[in-house]
């Protein structure tokens, strides 16, 4: 059975020189903020053509700590409201909560599945202090009008940014320089992907920066002065230094991920199948996922399944229906219900077996509107 992301596999092709940074790490006796950190920051920044890139802990604190900041410099106030998409993943919504600020949830467009500017705008109310959009599979969300919006109403425009490494739009700027400041997960399933728990947050804004930086370890940018209250959140050394490695492959990686798209989108044709609308031109999407809908979804799961193909939700149960935001649970968001019910993402990754690739276009194509009753042939099958 294949995996839907062999990360054995991609982490192989690396071995030699991920072996070679953990000793040089191991050997240096430094494991915490120092020179690997150092040098992924700026390699990282460079990347994404910004002037900063802080190294945190994980995803989620890159956000938080994003909004924990901008309180921290009296640009956003605490309880303010934060609008964010409701078919995100809750990280979005935990970070906002974690800052002492509140989550406002809105619908995504129909078809892009990315948060919806004109609704947006429609859920600005007196204590909107920022926007959050969130880059979902990999697309980028359609950032100049949020700007115009954000910028209309005085907010702030963060980017979710934990599954977009690499996309960049149609002028060519990169994903996470397209808002004020955005935050990016390095979990090891994302198009750049660190062995572990790691993240970061990049901007321009050098006061922003600075504070994420101080906040980050332990609200200390002297060593036992502390001038706020922060938190342990520090991109350690081991995974900076892995994280560099695998930055030198992630141009490469986002070519080989749009070229599987691509044929994916030319050669799946299935009625009962709707393939992701990417809008022109699709080669900026980064593809972290190839989301399809269907409306008999649990059944091309299983007949995916039984074809040998695996498959994930992402996700199955929106924000408002967890019972963490039981607050949220007499709010309704039918497209966000709608699409939660029919998404499906099948596997796409660099170095992805070419027969696996046939096989979930094969099965697809073949695909009926019902469960088979028995596992197809061999040859049609994985």
């Amino acid at each position: 059975m294949h995996r839907f992301l062999d990360l054995q596999l991609l982490n192989a092709r690396d071995e030699a020189e991920l072996t070679e940074a953990f000793l040089r790490v191991l050997r240096s006796g430094w494991f915490v903020l120092g020179p690997e950190v150092e040098a992924f920051e700026q390699e990282f920044a460079k990347a994404c053509r910004v002037d900063h890139a802080v190294g945190v802990g994980n995803g989620l604190d890159a956000l938080s700590l994003i909004l924990k900041a901008y309180c921290q410099l009296g640009r956003l106030a605490k309880g303010a409201e934060v609008i964010l998409p409701d078919n995100t993943f809750v990280a979005t919504a935990l970070a906002v909560n974690e800052a002492g600020c509140v989550p406002v949830l809105v619908e995504p467009e129909e078809h892009s599945f990315l948060i919806d500017p004109q609704r947006v705008e429609a859920a600005i109310g007196p204590n909107t202090g920022a926007i959050i959009a969130v880059h979902l599979y990999g697309r980028l969300a359609d950032m100049d009008r949020l700007r115009t919006v954000a910028d209309k109403h005085n907010l702030l425009l963060i980017e979710d940014a934990a599954q977009a490494h690499g996309a960049f739009d149609t002028s060519g700027r990169s994903v996470g320089a397209l808002g004020d400041a955005a935050s990016f997960s390095f979990f090891p399933v994302k198009n750049l992907g660190a062995l572990g728990d790691a993240g970061a947050v990049t901007s321009d804004d050098p006061q922003l920066a600075e504070a994420v930086r101080c906040l980050r370890n332990y609200g200390s940018s002297e060593k036992y002065v502390h001038t706020v209250k922060g938190v342990n959140s520090r991109l350690d050394e081991l995974q900076a230094a892995m994280l560099r490695v695998k930055l030198r492959r992630l141009d490469d990686d986002i070519t080989a991920r749009r070229t599987l798209a691509q044929r994916y989108l030319a050669e799946i044709s299935n009625p009962l199948i709707e393939l992701p609308q990417v809008g022109k031109p699709s080669t900026s999407h980064a593809w972290h996922l190839f989301v399809v809908r269907c409306a008999a979804r649990d059944a091309l799961q299983a007949h995916l399944q039984a074809c040998g193909i695996p498959t994930l939700i992402h996700y199955p149960v929106p924000i408002h229906r967890q019972a963490a935001y039981k607050e949220l649970s007499g709010q309704t968001f039918p497209i966000t219900e709608q699409q939660a019910g029919e998404i499906l993402s099948l596997p796409l990754y660099p170095e992805m077996p070419e027969a696996l690739v046939e096989a979930v276009i094969e099965a697809c194509n073949r695909f009926t509107g019902h469960v088979a009753a028995a596992k197809p042939k061999e040859s049609s099958c994985l």
